[in-house]
């Protein structure tokens, strides 16, 4: 059971700390009196089955007796319909809230219950990898710490950050340092599926729920159990099915479309999100006490511009990383000039794509400027014919006016990028939307809706 507030400010390291709390259940009365155990999950269940989080030996404490959950307003201890009740003092209990020490009973066992705080300073990592991660920025090894630091938990984790940055990275990374590194690890994009299938696949559904459904399903929380499920896109989910969600993560089971039966299930939830979660709730877009629920810990991304220093290491691992035979051992210093240079609006996703269309192009062992893209190529030649500077990068497409405000030069920046881009990729991949699906590290769907968005 842990509440954590994970900061990365490069500017203030008083800022760079995280705040850890776990609780701790002493079995203080009963037969399993001096057993203890310290939990840092988001719900401690209790009860005689072994499956729970605190097994209790005692004949009166039912097989599901009582949870204690994490809520933004505190702790809060449950019983779950146990025959011989939970108790604080005199006192049975449905629901109550937990201060820092409370004794409260189950059955005949009496436990103590205690929260553990530990104050962690985040002092960047002396490594420049963690998994699939590279970077040797201050920002990027301060990450690598948190994670270090937070993958082996149980914490529920929601990773923010610019479209590109590496979120689902993250999310394996946190999956390869945990407890669970081999049991399954499911990926649901909340973006890629229809509103009105949503529930079906993320909670499954029972034969002829709906029409279609001609066979029992398992949604991914079950196809998750005892493993990780990472929910990308948080802020495509409809607000209908969030108290849904919600639902699943308080009291970890779910119930299939068409079913009347509950099913328990054991995941760790890593969720991302590109959107501003905290604007989205001012708009009545998102609830509070998901946000809450799913914001255990933060981990936010910084965008590639910010960590330009770590454009060379990260080319070369694109380089020998490449998904196909080649004879490249890295760029030019006047690639790596202009990459430099550029504002880099897809970050990590759109280097990528990047370095890899440059590769088949090189006559040499090297990617000079002659391997890169038309739009690319033509618009910097164009520049230089005119005798211009050649130190800016060139976009192959206008930069917007300083009369827009930002947000509005971003959004026609960010739109003329995805229309260019789709435009190469589609031209590369022979109009073939799996393929260019493949090549761009995205679903067919979504690249199905930039199409449409783009008119292409």
């Amino acid at each position: 059971m842990s509440e954590i507030t994970s900061i990365i400010n490069t500017h203030d390291p008083a800022l760079m700390q995280i705040n850890l709390r776990r609780i701790r259940i002493d079995v203080l009365n009963g037969p399993d009196q001096g057993k203890w155990a310290e939990f840092d999950h988001d719900v401690v269940r209790i009860g005689a089955h072994q499956g729970n989080h605190f097994q209790v030996t005692d004949s009166t404490v039912s097989r599901r007796h009582a949870e204690i959950t994490r809520t933004r307003d505190g702790l809060v201890l449950r019983d779950l319909g146990s025959t011989n009740g939970t108790f604080v003092g005199a006192v049975r209990i449905r629901e109550v809230y937990l201060g820092e020490n409370r004794v409260f009973r189950v059955g005949t066992t009496e436990l103590e219950f205690t929260l553990k705080d530990e104050l962690v300073h985040i002092l960047p990592a002396k490594e420049t990898r963690f998994e699939g991660l590279v970077g040797q920025s201050v920002s990027l090894r301060e990450v690598f710490t948190v994670l270090e630091r937070v993958g082996r938990t149980e914490l529920t984790v929601l990773v923010t950050g610019e479209t590109g940055t590496g979120k689902e990275l993250v999310s394996r990374a946190l999956h390869q340092r945990s407890g669970r590194k081999n049991s399954p690890f499911v990926v649901f994009d909340c973006g890629a599926i229809p509103a009105n299938l949503i529930e079906s696949e993320l909670f499954g559904h029972e034969r002829g729920a709906f029409t279609g459904a001609v066979n029992s399903r398992a949604g991914v929380f079950e196809q998750a159990h005892g493993g990780t499920i990472f929910l990308d896109e948080l802020g495509e989910l409809p607000l209908a099915l969030q108290p849904n969600l919600l639902r699943v993560l308080e009291q970890r089971e779910v119930r299939r479309v068409g079913d009347t039966r509950t099913r328990s299930v054991d995941v760790r939830v890593v969720a991302a999100t590109n959107r501003d979660l905290r604007e989205m709730i001012k708009e009545g877009r998102f609830r509070e006490d998901l946000y809450y629920r799913l914001n255990v810990v933060e981990v936010k991304l910084p965008p590639l511009r910010d960590r330009i220093e770590d454009l060379p290491m990260l080319v070369d691992h694109i380089i020998k990383h490449a998904p196909f035979e080649h004879s490249v051992r890295g760029c030019t210093d006047e690639v790596l000039r202009l990459f430099a240079a550029y504002h880099w609006p897809g970050n990590i996703r759109e280097l990528k794509n990047s370095v890899l269309r440059c590769i088949p192009f090189c006559d040499g062992d090297l990617i000079d400027l002659q391997s890169l893209p038309d739009g690319l190529r033509g618009a910097r030649e164009s520049e230089s014919s005119q005798g211009e500077s050649t130190d800016e990068p060139a976009l192959g497409f206008a930069v917007p006016s300083a009369d827009l405000s930002m947000r509005e030069a971003k959004e026609q920046l960010i739109s003329a990028f995805e229309r260019r881009y789709l435009e190469d990729l589609l031209e590369r991949c022979e109009g073939n939307i799996s393929k260019a699906a493949r090549s761009a590290g995205v679903d067919r769907k979504t690249i199905s809706r930039l199409l449409k968005r783009h008119g292409i």
